[in-house]
């Protein structure tokens, strides 16, 4: 990924030499186009911090209640009990009941497999925000527990390298769960490609990680310590056709598959100025709410339980974003579209993000008042800005072909 548009300190500073406040209030949306597939070849570079933390803060504002849905629900941790049993049991019907039923256990790996191995990834998800039990040591060990049938010690360094999006959301160079410069290159916007792409993603999820070259943590350790423990155990329980079972499971289930559809969803830019979106339908009941996207981003203090709550009481600030209602609707539209591609992301240079986070400020109710009448102005001259930008860098590619 070609950090073509990435901007300089000084660069940054010339953008907002006139701003006091961000501008994006309240809904915190940005002025960027989105990356087109076939007139840019790298993902649209924006000039402002990640959304969500300002977005939080004005929010907040209006409904401090929120606030009292900060904590835990420990009905995930019984769910991770229910889908480890669920998953190495199946893993011993088909390792040592069922040894010859070799397409139904394709099947199974794929449709129920594959359901509860996202399941886990979600699991991670909240252990990783200490939203499953009381301290962070046992938020740990959930994760650690929801490891066993996966079979690759993924738990910890999901947590880390998770907190770090969070953290650094579409900063080039640190924020993981963009895609590499190469992917982008190589997948271009084929629908073949992509196709492909989708059913690999989760193992270039972990490739991301390991993209960063950093060192593994103590818990890290730990995790494959008890991996390697657990994986020995499930082979002389379920043997090696129980093992082949839970890699396919995993292979299957992190691919092109709906319950992964959500690693789309999030953050592959569907509309100019909105990069998180969320998703409301069905499989909520099932995945754990992993689709209340944006209200995750906005409150990562909250259960996965309480996510429909914070879109009920702030519904000002999320009932007119964009959203989806098919998962398998985002994988279709992924693959066949023309304007979407592993390049249909928005980053920001780490100078734009620090800059944008420090010196531009969340208005008060009052002060938004008085920035209402000069608001649309600013806008709209920001757009046009960034689609002079976005004409240039077309121009410079087009000649650079010639």
């Amino acid at each position: 990924m070609a950090p073509r548009e990435a901007h300089t300190t000084a660069e940054v500073e010339a953008v907002h030499k006139d701003e006091r406040y961000d501008m994006r209030f309240p809904s915190y949306l940005g002025f960027w186009k989105r990356s087109v597939p076939g007139l840019d070849e790298a993902p649209r570079f924006d000039m402002y911090d990640e959304p969500h933390l300002k977005r939080r803060k004005q929010i907040l504002a209006d409904h401090p209640e929120i606030e009292d849905m900060y904590g835990y629900d420990t009905n995930t941790v019984w769910i991770t009990v229910a889908t480890v049993a669920a998953q190495v049991g199946l893993a011993y019907l088909f390792g040592r009941v069922l040894t010859e039923w070799h397409w139904t256990m394709v099947f199974v790996a794929y449709a129920i497999g594959g359901s509860f191995s996202t399941q886990i990834g979600i699991i991670f998800h909240e252990f990783t925000h200490n939203l499953c039990a009381a301290t962070s040591l046992q938020n740990r060990w959930v994760g650690n527990l929801g490891n066993i049938p996966l079979l690759v010690p993924l738990a910890q360094s999901f947590r880390r390298y998770h907190l770090e999006h969070h953290t650094y959301q579409g900063v080039y160079g640190y924020d993981p769960d963009l895609p590499l410069e190469w992917e982008i290159r190589l997948i271009g916007n084929d629908p073949i490609k992509k196709f492909f792409w989708l059913i690999i993603y989760g193992v270039m999820y972990i490739g991301r990680g390991l993209a960063q070259q950093k060192q593994l943590t103590r818990w890290e350790l730990y995790n494959w310590a008890w991996t390697i423990v657990c994986d020995v155990v499930l082979y002389h329980v379920c043997g090696p056709r129980g093992m082949l079972y839970l890699l396919l499971s995993v292979f299957l289930g992190f691919g092109l598959h709906p319950g992964a559809a959500h690693f789309i969803q999030e953050h592959y830019t569907f509309r100019d100025g909105q990069e998180t979106y969320s998703y409301y339908g069905s499989g909520n009941y099932f995945w754990l709410n992993i689709g209340y996207h944006n209200e995750h981003h906005d409150f990562p203090l909250v259960p996965w339980t309480k996510l429909p709550e914070v879109k009920r009481v702030a519904a000002e600030y999320y009932d007119h974003l964009a959203f989806h209602t098919s998962w398998c609707a985002v994988l279709y539209m992924f693959i066949t579209s023309s304007v979407l591609a592993p390049q249909s992301r928005v980053v920001r240079s780490l100078d734009a993000h620090r800059y944008a986070r420090k010196n531009l400020k969340v208005p008060s109710a009052d002060e938004a008042k008085g920035l209402a009448s000069v608001k649309c102005e600013f806008a709209l001259r920001m757009k046009k800005a960034a689609e002079m930008s976005m004409e240039k860098v077309r121009a410079q590619r087009i000649v650079g072909a010639q």
